[in-house]
């Protein structure tokens, strides 16, 4: 009875996640099999399946020499945009959040209400005040305008701090205090090594939040050559109309975008199992 009752309850639950998954996976799923289809079986064949002459190599080929190898510069740029600002963005993160969660000073509580602010402040509302703000020092229209606001994450604040306070055992810390290490090399050496999950989540975060981004490129930059990923396939979207060779062309880019964002995901994935383990094991 306990177990059928359980099961019964599980039902419910169950179909919510698969609906969930269904609704994340199917557009990926559509991206990735479009990206073999030539423009007429585009939109003339079932999405969710290949067309009787798949042409993927055909289409990455134009994928990466149209307009010059334009789409070969945006994925570079945008492996910039994002792996820069989300290396010095998780940086920053983690040595604030653990600052706020292990030491003690005035106005700590106030700093960590502002970064939660932040938290709460959607980009869009943001966008044009960072554009006058960087347009006052010349920097709009240049990489700097793009990775600048990247390097920062309120979240990625919020999630060290949370994690920190957890995970990073006052007692360890004042033990290497008293073997006569410094707090700096107790925070590269020690804290680090036992943030890792958090640090690798806060990084993945802002990694795909930078790479996903499309307004703030379409505020701060006017060269094509600049452009990221999602701006880049914005562009040739606008051609379509002239071009129906376009269609399939946004669609090969975007499925590759996704496969690299995939890559990097699965690739980082080993360090939250790692975490998870040695969180079970505590204690």
């Amino acid at each position: 009875m306990v177990n059928r009752r359980t099961w019964l309850t599980s039902i419910p639950v169950m179909a919510v996640m698969i609906a969930a998954a269904a609704y994340f996976l199917l557009p990926v799923l559509w991206v990735l099999f479009s990206a073999t289809k030539s423009p007429g079986d585009l939109f003339g064949t079932f999405g969710l399946w290949f067309s009787d002459s798949p042409q993927l190599f055909e289409n990455l080929g134009r994928l990466f020499t149209q307009d010059n190898n334009a789409y070969g510069g945006w994925l570079v740029n945008s492996l910039v945009y994002a792996g820069v600002g989300a290396l010095f963005a998780t940086v920053m993160a983690t040595g604030a959040g653990y600052a706020m969660a292990k030491y003690e000073f005035k106005g700590r509580e106030a700093l960590f209400s502002i970064v939660l602010g932040g938290v709460l402040v959607p980009a869009t509302v943001i966008a044009l005040p960072l554009y006058f703000l960087l347009n006052g020092v010349s920097l709009t229209g240049t990489y700097w305008s793009v990775l600048l606001p990247g390097m920062v994450s309120p979240f990625g604040v919020y999630l060290a701090r949370i994690y920190a306070k957890d995970s990073v055992p006052h007692e360890v810390i004042e033990a290497a205090r008293i073997d006569g290490a410094g707090d700096l090399r107790i925070f590269y050496t020690m804290a680090t090594r036992m943030m890792t999950p958090a640090i690798v989540t806060i990084f993945l975060f802002q990694f795909v939040a930078i790479w996903n981004n499309y307004l703030l490129p379409l505020v701060m930059l006017n060269d094509s050559k600049t452009f990221p990923v999602t701006l880049g396939l914005t562009l040739w979207n606008s051609q379509t109309q002239r071009d129906p060779m376009f269609y399939t062309l946004v669609v090969t880019g975007a499925a590759v975008s996704a496969i690299l964002l995939i890559i990097v995901m699965v690739s980082l994935q080993r360090f939250w199992k790692a975490g998870l383990t040695a969180g079970a094991t505590k204690g």
